[in-house]
Order: C-alpha cells, then sequence, then structure tokens
C-alpha cells in the first residue's frame, strides 16, 4: 500500500476521536490491571464490568446521566461482593459469580423491560467509533482521577495489597486504600464504555498488567510497560479494524490476547534457558 492508503485513517474524524479515546482510556486501564493482576482481582474486574448494566438502565429511567448510575452500581457490587465473602463461610471468588450474574440478569431484565432507543450493543460492546467530544471529555476527567491517583499512591496501595497487616501497623488507611481502589476500578470501567463497553472492558483491566508481569520483575517497571502495551494495542487494534472491517473493539482485545501469548513463550523460552545454564554450571563444577 502507498502512503497515502496507509495514512486514510487519520483523515476520518471518527477516527481521530477513537484513536483519542485509545489513549485516553489506555492510562487508567493499564495502570489498574497491575493492581488487579497482583491482588487476584482479576474477577472482580469481571463482577464490576458485568453489574454496571442495571445501574445504566435505572439512571436511564429515572433521568439521570448514566455514568452516575453505572458508578453506583459497581461500587454497590464491589462492596456487596466484600461484605458477602467476610461474613460468611463462601469463598469470594464464588460470591463474585453469584452476584455479578445476578445483578447482569437484572440489568437485561429492566433492559427489556422499558422502551428506550439506546442499542445495547453499544453498552456491551462499546461503540468506539461513534465516540463525541462528550465521551472524550468524561473519559479525560476520570483517566487524569484515576491515573494521578495511582501514581500518587502505588506505593501505599502495593503495600496494602501485598500485606494489609504490616500496612496498618505503618498507619496507612487500609480500608481508605481498599475502598478507593474499588472506586479506581468502578470509574475505570465507566471511562471504557465508550470505547470497549462492558464486556470487553476487562480484557483492558487484565491483559496489560498481565502482558508486563510476565515481562518485568519489579512492579514500578510493570506500571509503565503496562501503560505502552495497553496504547500500542489499542492504537494498533483500532487502525487494524479500519482495514479489516471489523468492530475496534474486539480487534483490540486479540491483538492483547496476541501479546500476551507472544510474552508468555518468551518467558517460557527465558525459564527454559536459565533452567540449562544452571545444569550447564553444576555439570561443570562436578567436573
Amino acid at each position: 500500500m502507498d502512503l497515502e492508503t496507509l495514512l486514510l485513517p487519520f483523515r476520518f474524524p471518527f477516527m481521530q476521536n477513537a484513536f483519542l479515546i485509545c489513549i485516553i482510556v489506555s492510562v487508567p486501564t493499564a495502570l489498574l490491571s497491575c493492581f488487579l493482576v497482583m491482588k487476584g482481582w482479576a474477577l472482580m474486574g469481571d463482577a464490576v464490568s458485568h453489574a454496571i448494566l442495571p445501574g445504566i438502565v435505572v439512571a436511564y429511567i429515572l433521568g439521570i446521566p448514566l455514568l452516575i448510575g453505572a458508578f453506583a452500581a459497581g461500587m454497590i457490587c464491589a462492596l456487596a461482593t466484600g461484605y458477602l465473602a467476610g461474613n460468611s463461610r463462601v469463598k469470594q471468588d464464588t460470591v463474585m459469580g453469584v452476584v455479578f450474574s445476578g445483578m447482569f440478569g437484572l440489568g437485561i431484565v429492566l433492559y427489556v423491560a422499558i422502551e428506550t432507543n439506546a442499542h445495547l450493543d453499544h453498552i456491551l460492546f462499546g461503540n468506539m467509533l461513534g465516540v463525541g467530544s462528550q465521551d472524550l471529555l468524561t473519559a479525560g476527567i476520570i483517566a487524569l482521577i484515576v491515573g494521578s491517583g495511582l501514581v500518587l499512591k502505588w506505593k501505599d496501595l502495593v503495600l496494602q495489597s501485598f500485606d494489609a497487616a504490616q500496612a496498618k501497623a505503618s498507619g496507612l488507611p487500609v480500608n481508605m486504600l481498599h475502598c478507593g481502589l474499588l472506586a479506581a476500578l468502578s470509574l475505570t470501567i465507566v471511562a471504557t464504555l465508550s470505547a470497549a463497553g462492558l464486556i470487553l472492558a476487562i480484557g483492558l483491566l487484565i491483559a496489560p498488567g498481565a502482558i508486563a508481569f510476565l515481562l518485568v520483575r519489579t512492579f514500578g517497571t510493570m506500571l509503565w510497560v503496562s501503560v505502552i502495551v495497553c496504547m500500542a494495542s489499542m492504537l494498533a487494534g483500532t487502525y487494524a479494524s479500519f482495514f479489516l472491517d471489523s468492530a475496534p473493539a474486539p480487534t483490540i482485545i486479540l491483538i492483547l490476547t496476541g501479546v500476551f501469548l507472544a510474552a508468555f513463550a518468551r518467558r517460557l523460552a527465558v525459564t527454559r534457558r536459565t533452567s540449562l545454564n544452571r545444569v550447564s554450571d553444576s555439570h561443570g563444577e562436578a567436573v
């Protein structure tokens, strides 16, 4: 293809907005994915992303901004999961499965019961090519709040994630940090609604952190590597979707999956090479 064809996607306003939303959303999702991966909260992100559907429908019925309903439902799901897991014999992953499937089912029932011009496909899978200036502004504000909070408090959040008792003994507000991370999760999912939708948002909240975890050894490095991976994958997926005539969000998730498999293969190769070197060194010392 010639240069004019390669630059063709950048000539259309809807593609320009799609690239902008990718750059904006990639930062908070990537940063948050690192904490979700390290805390083992992958299912929590999945639960919250599904559970905000009834909040969106209720907000539509009440005539209030949909983002308010989505955030409220996300927080209710996260807090309810923590309360039920902490006050019953049922494990947290089981509780999350029950809560998010129940709230998602409630959202579907409410959606079918009302008359609306809103497309469920756009809510579930996103409508990146239909992103407007208001969506960019909302996502930008949320990205700034969540990204700044995670960068400023990442050391405290890491300590709270790995050793809550030590964090509490050090004088850190453990409960506030916990609730703050849940709020950041809900806000970030709200920010990705227009880009990836509810279902595909979970990929953006897990894959970048998982990829960075396979590539680097320190958490500080993991943060910025995840942002680079997420941003590059989102831009590449959006660009490729233009020529493939596919939806941008699923294309992005496929690229992230491919990058994860490549990172996993690299890690296996490094581990195997390290093991062979150790065996070789041990044999040399024995001789």
